[in-house]
């Protein structure tokens, strides 16, 4: 065991200003972290404010959007809406009605030639019987009258005869039976017609019968 130096002993002992020092400085330092500590809470205290105001923000935001969601499913909005679906069934079936308006009055109109052009068919050899005795002028007063009724009667259901002597040939509408030179021809006439031709519009009837004269070659 070392012996005791008394004289050792005093001079580690620190100086009595040093001693006052060291508690001035922790002190200090203590003071000085003491700030950073109060910085640290207000940013904390900062960030917490920004997040409440953000979740305030979204409530409010989901409200809104509550509130107009809420608007569309008012008793006037369903009534805007369903009186929309009515307007728009309305036209729907509207325009359907007119174009089975139109396609029917075609079917009737189609059906209507038909029934005139039978009733034309089955006529045709008497009309043409009035035609040759028309022709030889062997027809009195009352069965000229009945003639012209006939003819009036057809015209009032669109039915037009055709086919004239010195008419242009056109076989579209003249069904020639015959083919006689004539040396005055300078294209094909129609020379004589021996049965007249019926058509209702641009339908032909029956062709009209004639005798066509040709230029000689």
């Amino acid at each position: 065991m070392s012996e005791f130096n008394k004289d050792d002993y005093l001079n580690d002992l620190p100086d009595a200003d040093q001693a006052a020092d060291q508690p001035a400085a922790d002190a200090g330092q203590a003071a000085g972290s003491a700030p950073v500590d109060a910085g640290a809470a207000e940013s904390a205290e900062s960030a917490e404010s920004s997040a409440d105001g953000e979740q305030a923000e979204t409530e409010g935001t989901d409200a809104g959007d509550g509130e107009s969601t809420d608007d569309t499913l008012t008793p006037l909005g369903k009534a805007k809406q369903e009186a929309a679906e009515y307007l728009e069934a309305l036209q729907r079936e509207r325009a359907e009605f007119i174009n089975f308006r139109n396609r029917a009055q075609k079917e009737q109109e189609r059906f209507r030639q038909h029934g005139i052009i039978d009733v034309l068919t089955a006529l045709l050899p008497a009309l043409d019987d009035i035609d040759r005795i028309r022709e030889h002028g062997e027809m009195d007063d009352s069965f000229k009258a009945v003639a012209a009724k006939l003819d009036k009667a057809f015209e009032k259901f669109g039915v037009e005869k055709f086919g004239e002597k010195g008419e242009d040939f056109d076989p579209t509408k003249h069904d020639a039976i015959l083919h006689k030179p004539d040396a005055q021809a300078e294209k094909e006439t129609v020379d004589t017609v021996v049965e007249a031709g019926y058509r209702i519009g641009d339908r032909v009837i029956r062709a009209a019968r004639v005798v066509v004269a040709s230029p000689q070659n």
